[in-house]
């Protein structure tokens, strides 16, 4: 039933979407984007609020008098990098790129909206959540922190994201930590500036820096427990100009993941620690700012199994897969499910597609013919859960 109904529309669905992916818009300038869900979610009879996060969209749809209150949510940010797929959809926009496929996602929950206000087969309320900036982990708290639940209360939050490399339109569930915490830090190593042939009057903070990235790594093989899951990469270190000049001060980047509360609460206090203390045994000084963070993403066990029932009854047993295995990749949708845990973060699979490139790049593209799998998802989730 579901899917014929979707299947009636399916060719507006990959024209919503290709139109999103040829006009990317990076997080919260989501103006465009904005302005496309809310005007579909008016012409399909939702309650349409705008402004939280300030580009973010809720579309809420009260059917019968179920007390039961359901959130779906979607992501509408693009990514800062140049596109280089060939698609005659490509962007349209220089250094702007749906590289990660949530235009995808926004169109799933479009197609899903669609479906729901048009057969109305459930009974409660259907809050349909668009959320800007989920690159920036950025997004999901700002619409907590503006009231996104006190306005739109759920009793259970679901989102989706799709998968390079797992087999097209099949689903993939796991309860408990499911994507890391991230956490990016920022290190000042000051130094003393010299020459360079009389290294013995200045303090090279360029060697200390040096010598705290090979020392993080020893917080992972010896300060974090082998069965947990952790991260520590220094993406960057800048310092001086001249090859005969020791500067003053350099500069590190940091970027910190673990699977779990604990193992990130250890880390946060084991780096800076370890970095102040070896900088002071070079007789230089260190300072660690933290710039951002989210942590965890756990998916509470009933709701996921709730979910990947659905998927099961749907799609069958061999598309419906539990046990997937946890991402060392960030999610800012755990911002939700930390003041709103139950709920589930499920994969869909995107296929081989570019030689089953990776999101984030320059080749990738969202596969539509997840398009159809992931709204009539959408639409049985809603469905079941509001019965």
């Amino acid at each position: 039933m579901i899917d014929k109904v979707i299947d009636g529309y399916l060719s507006q669905l990959t024209a919503i979407r290709r139109d999103i992916h040829q006009h990317p818009e990076l997080g919260f300038e989501e103006f465009r984007t904005s302005d496309l869900v809310a005007d579909y979610l008016n012409s399909w009879g939702y309650e349409v609020h705008r402004g939280l996060a300030g580009t973010g969209v809720v579309g809420t749809l009260r059917v019968g008098d179920g007390a039961k209150r359901l959130g779906l949510r979607a992501d509408m940010d693009a990514l800062p990098m140049a596109e280089n797929n060939g698609k005659a959809w490509s962007s349209s926009v220089a250094n702007r790129m749906h590289g990660c496929g949530h235009d995808g996602h926004t169109t799933m929950l479009l197609g899903a909206a669609r479906y729901l206000a048009q057969t109305r087969n459930f009974n409660g309320t259907l809050h349909l959540i668009f959320q800007p900036a989920e690159e920036t982990l950025e997004g999901g708290a700002r619409m907590v922190q503006e009231g996104l639940f006190e306005r739109f209360p759920c009793d259970a939050i679901f989102a989706m994201h799709n998968m390079p490399g797992l087999p097209v339109g099949e689903f993939f569930f796991q309860h408990g930590p499911f994507m890391a915490s991230s956490d990016q830090l920022v290190v000042t190593v000051q130094g003393r500036g010299g020459h360079g042939a009389m290294p013995h009057l200045a303090v090279d903070p360029v060697l200390v820096a040096s010598h705290i990235t090979l020392a993080l790594q020893s917080i992972v093989s010896r300060n974090t427990d082998p069965l947990a899951a952790a991260v520590i990469t220094v993406g960057s270190i800048k310092a001086g100009e001249a090859a005969n000049v020791i500067p003053d001060s350099a500069e590190m980047k940091l970027s910190v993941r673990s699977l779990g509360r604990e193992g990130r609460t250890a880390l946060l206090a084991r780096i800076p620690a370890l970095i102040e203390t070896l900088a002071a045994s070079f007789g230089a000084s260190a300072r660690v700012e933290h710039v951002n963070g989210a942590p965890a993403l756990i998916n509470d066990e009933a709701m996921t199994r709730f979910a990947h029932r659905v998927a099961e009854q749907q799609f069958g047993a061999a598309r419906a897969h539990y046990g997937a295995r946890p991402l060392m990749g960030s999610e800012d949708f755990t911002f939700m499910l930390e003041v709103n845990p139950q709920g589930c973060y499920l994969l869909i699979g995107n296929g081989d597609g570019e030689g089953s490139c990776m999101v984030h790049n320059p080749g990738y593209d969202f596969n539509d013919q997840c398009l159809a799998a992931g709204s009539h998802y959408w639409g049985a989730l809603a469905e079941a859960y509001l019965k």
